[in-house]
């Protein structure tokens, strides 16, 4: 098993842009929202709409570069464990149309404060009031699609763990990050008065910072083949 370290870095830079896009895109609903008014909310989104937009499209490649990432991912890993590696690339398929379906409650603002004609049956508090709803929307569908983000990396640290040409902390810390991620789906769903407190667990996310770096600047160690493999038959 001779996985090159080409694919490693090419994985590495995937899941850099990916984590750097998706930073933007979790500005929404986050940075946007002035809690309990609406009108402050929508006119912060109208005063700083072309960073809005770029939020928008950032959450949009951000799934895009995913699905390319555990392609990538899937040929570096598939000699360690196939069924792993499949359960890996379903996790991430599964998620990625969700993700998609939750940024319409991210771009719903930008129809909805638009100024058409149409919306003119409408006043402008309740508009205001429809755009906040849309953000907060999006934020529960974020907490729901957490659980994913999470499960994906069980596979993923396992895989790493038992690769050999990855260091085996950098699969336990994957782990980590993954049960830290559900606690937070779990919390934040359950117990939302303590929704900010158990945010914090996303500290455990450095697991992932971690096999970035470490894809990026070493890429895999490549291993010899086993003797008995490579020893000629009847010798």
């Amino acid at each position: 098993m001779n996985p090159t370290k080409k694919t490693a870095r090419i994985a590495g830079l995937l899941y850099l842009l990916m984590g750097v896009a998706s930073t933007f895109s979790l500005n929404i609903p986050s940075a946007f929202i002035v809690r309990g008014d609406a009108a402050a909310t929508a006119d912060k989104i109208a005063s700083s709409q072309l960073f809005y937009r770029l939020c928008v499209i950032s959450d949009l490649a951000a799934q895009i570069l995913f699905v390319f990432l555990v392609l990538v991912l899937y040929q570096l890993f598939k000699e360690v464990d196939k069924r792993l590696a499949r359960l890996m690339v379903a996790l991430v398929l599964v998620q990625v149309p969700m993700a998609f379906a939750n940024m319409l409650g991210g771009i719903a603002p930008l129809v909805l404060l638009n100024g058409a004609d149409f919306w003119s049956v409408f006043d402008k508090h309740q508009l205001d009031a429809l755009a906040m709803g849309s953000l907060i929307l999006r934020g529960y569908g974020i907490n729901a699609i957490i659980a994913l983000w999470g499960f994906w990396l069980l596979p993923f640290g396992l895989l790493v763990f038992r690769s050999g040409f990855i260091p085996r902390i950098l699969g336990v810390f994957l782990i980590i990050a993954c049960f830290a991620d559900l606690a937070i789906n779990v919390a934040s769903l359950l117990f939302p008065a303590y929704e900010r407190i158990v945010h914090k667990l996303m500290i455990f996310g450095v697991g992932e910072l971690l096999t970035i770096l470490w894809l990026l600047i070493k890429g895999a160690r490549v291993q010899p083949l086993d003797d008995s493999v490579s020893a000629p038959a009847g010798g």
